[in-house]
């Protein structure tokens, strides 16, 4: 839509950069009333529109809501384990062939990540117990 509402139409071609153009017809913008400001410079209203653009608008509007920040804080936690694997595990190129070796060796890594994170919650002295008076 252009600013005075009337409707922006499309061919439906995309074009090399992933995008469709709208344009509006030049005798409606003629006799339109905000011309000089739409589109001072050119004859009639053009706009491009990236063909993910909607998915994107439905990102934003999701991106406020607390489930989203919730999903954005588990998301971390598993990437967080994931670059570990990579970064100190050596993780980041496996050595195995095929799928099977694949799983298997990265099997192997998230065990030794899980022994070591077990490692670090035994090795925690108990709590202490509150005092009840």
């Amino acid at each position: 839509m252009c600013p005075a509402g009337n409707l922006l139409t499309t061919t439906g071609t995309i074009g090399s950069d992933h995008t469709l153009r709208y344009f509006a017809l030049r005798s409606v913008c003629e006799a339109c009333s905000l011309k000089p400001k739409c589109c001072p410079k050119t004859p009639s209203r053009k706009v491009t529109r990236d063909v993910h653009e909607d998915a994107r608008d439905v990102a934003r509007a999701l991106a406020g809501t607390d489930a989203f920040e919730q999903s954005r804080r588990d998301r971390k936690r598993v990437e967080m384990l994931f670059a570990h694997l990579k970064r100190i595990l050596r993780l980041g190129r496996l050595r195995l062939r095929g799928p099977l070796g694949a799983q298997d060796e990265f099997t192997l890594a998230a065990i030794a990540q899980n022994l070591r994170r077990l490692a670090k919650i035994a090795a925690q002295p108990p709590p202490a117990a509150a005092c009840v008076t």
